[in-house]
């Protein structure tokens, strides 16, 4: 999420120790020019190149850009804590949510809203009721979203590189770049002095473009399985009360084919999903936080909208996937082959038992579990990069 300005020329050299600045100042200025800052493609006359104006001295390195040194591991555990902690916080409603999504629920079942189906799932089936399944929820939101976020820190790096040898393409990330200006400063607090250089580019920014769709394929792949056990076991008058007793019913009367039936739809739901969500993520963090420095609330307020908006126009997505997931008894009826399969096959079935409206079932409780999960996954994940970030430059500095 950092930003470039790049210029028409190339760099000659690396400033000096000058003045005002530090000589951890300098390298660190100097390892920023190296990779790219203010280095046009066609590496033009040193004279081209504008210095640029240190803004803020004192507000360190930019966390987002997690150094040179990082490792993957460094991805997969902030990735997988934030995951985990996502789906484990806001598992109760999203217990509501499945239900709610019911094409035809029995009639103990029919609920006004969120508040009021979690009281009277509660009051009627156990405190506990609304949490079954979060065991399975919590082994397969662990490895997918350390396989999502190490795998989208490795293909944004070498998309970019593809795409904008020797710089960042925005196309990689998929949000065009703003205007270049004294007022719009970059992650190590510079603004141009002049003002030929004509735009800023984002080259940090998280999950957006083709690495977050071919991330998303892994992601998908881990937890589709949890979420068809997951599910099954949300469901009113669910015959499952143990996660093996699920599995094992599904792999006997289903085959292992049954785990991974909503594949396609929950892939065909997900990369709109994602880029919805870290397009309007990026958005409103031009607004809130353009220096892109450490902020939470900038990160929850941005993630929590963004998911909002992203769950809102995904719904009926969400509907077809769960009707794949626990293949209701009513739905099941209604089709002369005995298994809903295919997203097409789920889609004409919802208009067949619900007509359009079927379609925005669990709308309103898929939202308010968005709002905070988001806001969480992003809040836990951005605290990871910046604590990372933090210790590994007190390291170097140490060395």
């Amino acid at each position: 999420m950092e930003l470039e300005g790049r210029s028409a020329g190339g760099v000659a050299g690396g400033p000096a120790a000058g003045p005002g600045r530090s000589p951890g100042e300098s390298a660190l200025l100097d390892g920023w020019l190296q990779r790219g800052v203010g280095r046009g493609a066609g590496g033009g006359e040193a004279g081209a190149y504008q210095t640029p104006v240190r803004l803020d001295p004192e507000s360190g390195p930019e966390y987002e850009a997690l150094p040179a040194g990082a490792t993957v591991t460094t991805h997969m555990v902030a990735g997988a804590v934030a995951g985990i902690l996502e789906h484990c916080v806001m598992y109760p409603i999203d217990c509501v949510k499945t239900r709610m999504q019911s094409l035809q629920p029995d009639p103990a079942a029919r609920y006004r809203n969120v508040l009021e189906a979690l009281w009277r799932i509660i009051r009627t089936e156990g405190l506990w009721r609304p949490m079954r399944g979060l065991n399975v929820t919590a082994t397969g939101a662990g490895p997918a979203h350390a396989l999502y976020f190490a795998c989208y820190e490795k293909l944004k790096k070498t998309l970019s590189d593809v795409i904008h040898p020797g710089g960042n393409s925005h196309i990689a990330n998929g949000i065009e770049p703003p205007r270049a200006g004294p007022h719009f400063p970059n992650s190590l607090g510079l603004a141009a002095v002049s003002a030929s250089q004509p735009r800023m580019v984002w080259s940090g920014s998280l999950g957006l473009g083709a690495a977050g769709c071919v991330a998303t394929l892994l992601h998908d792949a881990a937890m589709n399985p949890a979420e068809v056990v997951k599910q099954r076991m949300q469901m009113y008058n669910s015959p499952y009360h143990r996660v093996t007793d699920c599995v094992r019913a599904v792999w006997q009367n289903e085959g292992a084919g049954a785990f991974y039936r909503s594949y396609t739809t929950q892939l065909t739901m997900n990369v709109p999903f994602q880029a919805i969500h870290f397009m309007t993520y990026e958005f409103l963090q031009e607004h809130f936080n353009p220096q892109r420095r450490y902020n939470p609330s900038s990160h929850v307020l941005c993630g929590a909208c963004a998911g909002a908006v992203a769950a809102a126009a995904t719904t009926p997505l969400d509907v077809c996937k769960t009707l794949l997931n626990t293949q209701e008894s009513l739905a099941l009826s209604s089709n002369i082959t005995g298994h809903i399969t295919g997203m097409a096959n789920a889609f004409r079935t919802v208009y067949q038992v619900g007509g359009v409206t079927a379609y925005f079932r669990g709308v309103q409780a898929r939202v308010i579990y968005q709002i905070p999960s988001t806001a969480i996954a992003w809040s836990v994940y951005e605290f990871f990069k910046y604590l990372i970030t933090k210790r590994q430059e007190e390291w170097r500095a140490g060395k």
